[in-house]
């Protein structure tokens, strides 16, 4: 395994020096005074089924991360913890709610509601024919309350506007990495074969974060560029909503007008090793292998834990955005697809 020498020190918050596209935020605010500032619905996009081997499950819950949740219901349900599924993972200091599913082949479902308490409400408990899959949701509303906001309200309505048309940078969010940023610090004794060997769950999320360090390397320096949102020549490009790859044709004329009509995206490395995933060509290639030239020792590693190669989209839609005003906080409304950081947005908005 390579050894790892990290390019730059990483105190703190990892996200805090990335490019801002839309000038860097124009007012100053708190978040998370209290959970119930911050909160998230999951959208599955489907519905239980009413038949099957599974419980599909809709909880609401405050100050608790997933995997706890996770764990509560294997022990309550007298399951493996394998039998418990769920789509995303979800914040602990935040108001959220999603969805789990307990695999019961032959066995009656418990009374789910023993398990209520002031951390966890259970909305809605049906029979499926699957597993509910890591991933496979359509998206989050999340509606958040920033108090003490001080500055320029007329340029924050105007940031908001242009945010709706225009989008974000599709950067990996500060959770990613742990608190302050030590996933990272973690990353680099794994590459580098010291310390202890992590669990294959912490192994699974040491990785997750090492890609989305290289991600977004990527991703500032197309910010910087002023091409995050726009092709470069060579460039692979995804539909909006979609997993779908293509290269960018340069004789093609529709590009241009799907790319103004946000129905298309250029897309940042997920790196592992070369498989099926399309390789960027000319400019882009050249691009991302400079934003990544002190790097190689990180993509290595990766490529030797066997992951492959992926691609995500640089450009986050924010939709179906909306905000009013309750004195000096502001209530803020938004849909994100699976996968994106609310904190992507928050940062091109306020200061928190």
């Amino acid at each position: 395994m390579p050894s790892v020498s990290s390019p730059e020190s990483r105190p703190g918050d990892p996200t805090r020096g990335l490019a801002f596209a839309h000038g860097g935020p124009v007012v100053r605010g708190r978040l998370r005074a209290c959970p119930e500032d911050f909160v998230v619905e999951e959208q599955l996009g489907y519905s239980a089924s009413g038949a099957g081997e599974h419980v599909l499950l809709r909880l609401r819950k405050r100050g608790r991360n997933t995997q706890e949740v996770a764990q509560a219901l294997a022990r309550f349900a007298d399951v493996p913890p394998v039998a418990v599924s769920y789509a995303g993972l979800k914040d602990r200091h935040a108001v959220t709610t999603q969805h789990f599913s307990v695999q019961l082949p032959g066995r009656a479902a418990p009374d789910w509601s023993e398990l209520e308490d002031e951390s966890l409400t259970v909305l809605a408990a049906e029979r499926h024919h699957r597993k509910v899959r890591r991933g496979a949701l359509r998206g989050n509303r999340f509606m958040l309350r920033i108090t003490d906001v001080d500055g320029d309200r007329v340029a924050l309505e105007d940031r908001l506007r242009a945010i709706a048309a225009a989008g974000t940078p599709n950067y990996f969010g500060a959770q990613r990495f742990g608190n302050a940023g030590q996933n990272l610090d973690c990353v680099a004794e794994l590459f580098a074969g010291r310390g202890r060997r992590p669990s294959r769950q912490r192994r699974g999320l040491l990785l997750s974060a090492a890609r989305a360090q290289l991600f977004n390397q990527v991703a500032q320096a197309r910010v910087a560029a002023g091409c995050w949102d726009r092709v470069m020549i060579g460039d692979v490009l995804t539909p909006a909503g979609s997993r779908g790859q293509f290269l960018h044709d340069p004789r093609d004329p529709e590009i241009a007008l799907r790319l103004a009509r946000l129905a298309v995206h250029p897309t940042g490395p997920l790196c592992g090793r070369p498989g099926r995933a399309l390789q960027p060509l000319g400019d882009a290639l050249k691009l991302e292998r400079a934003a990544l030239a002190n790097w190689s020792d990180w993509i290595e590693g990766l490529q030797g834990m066997g992951l492959d190669q992926d691609r995500r989209a640089l450009r986050l839609l924010v939709e179906d955005l909306d905000w009013q005003w309750d004195g000096d906080t502001l209530l803020l409304g938004f849909d994100l697809c699976a996968g994106a950081y609310a904190t992507s947005v928050l940062r091109e908005i306020v200061h928190l």
